[in-house]
């Protein structure tokens, strides 16, 4: 399959970024991946041209290393087409109470800062290339739309990445570059492992959840980043049927 665009995989070292950068490669994207363990990016694109990938290990809420990433997509593939911005982390669940400080911008680092250095780098890069123009592609989760109980920091970042995505599809339009949102429910993966044996519900009880297979995220990225840049994919939830999303609380 032979595919001249290049794609930004952030968080690619497991679970959802690990399966879209997957996808993207076996649907003949030229991918770079990013994370911040790069044996982990070496196992992933180990058995890809090496030709089509780019292995960029990274801090992403430190701006030099995030303006390497985007030098070294330059030096390699001389444009940018998609960025799937995906990386993030959390914290155990507890009260705004309990929060300590530390805790607190351990999140709001990765989560929002991290998102911000890509997002801006991708909008840069898109924006000074020819032709002008890309997709940016922010991974919102349904926290942007509702919290679980416990979630201050991470219902915080998703529902600010909201605005992100807003802000730079206005700012992206006399660029041609394109930005949408993908929010995700209960993908099987390491973060949703706790689902299997039952999490807090706003009710109060604790309760076992549905996943749906993490491919179904992979193939939905990847319809959104195979779209003309004249259409966009604005939002997007895609979630387990029956998990306690729609009439939580």
């Amino acid at each position: 399959m032979s595919n001249n665009k290049v794609a930004l995989i952030t968080g690619a070292s497991s679970g959802i970024g690990k399966n879209t950068a997957l996808a993207f490669i076996n649907a003949g994207y030229n991918v770079a991946v990013t994370a911040r363990r790069k044996e982990l990016l070496d196992e992933l694109v180990k058995d890809a041209d090496p030709q089509k990938v780019l292995v960029c290990p990274a801090d992403l809420t430190d701006p030099d290393a995030v303006d390497k990433v985007f030098q070294d997509i330059d030096k390699k593939f001389s444009r940018l087409d998609v960025v799937f911005n995906n990386a993030g982390n959390n914290i155990p669940p507890t009260t705004i109470a309990e929060i300590s400080i530390e805790d607190w911008k351990k999140v709001i680092d990765v989560n929002l800062n991290g998102a911000f250095l890509i997002a801006r780098g991708a909008f840069i890069a898109m924006q000074n290339q020819q032709p002008q123009g890309g997709r940016i592609i922010n991974n919102g989760s349904i926290s942007a739309h509702v919290p679980r109980p416990g979630s201050t920091a991470y219902t915080t970042t998703k529902h600010a990445i909201t605005g992100l995505t807003k802000t730079i599809s206005l700012d992206g339009r006399p660029f041609n570059i394109a930005c949408g949102q993908i929010d995700i429910g209960n993908a099987a993966s390491e973060m949703t492992e706790r689902m299997k044996t039952g999490v807090p519900q706003a009710n109060g009880t604790m309760e076992v959840e549905p996943v749906m297979d993490v491919n179904n995220v992979s193939t939905a990225v990847l319809q959104m980043a195979d779209l003309p840049l004249d259409v966009n994919v604005q939002f997007m939830t895609i979630m387990a049927t029956a998990m306690p999303f729609i009439g939580r609380g």
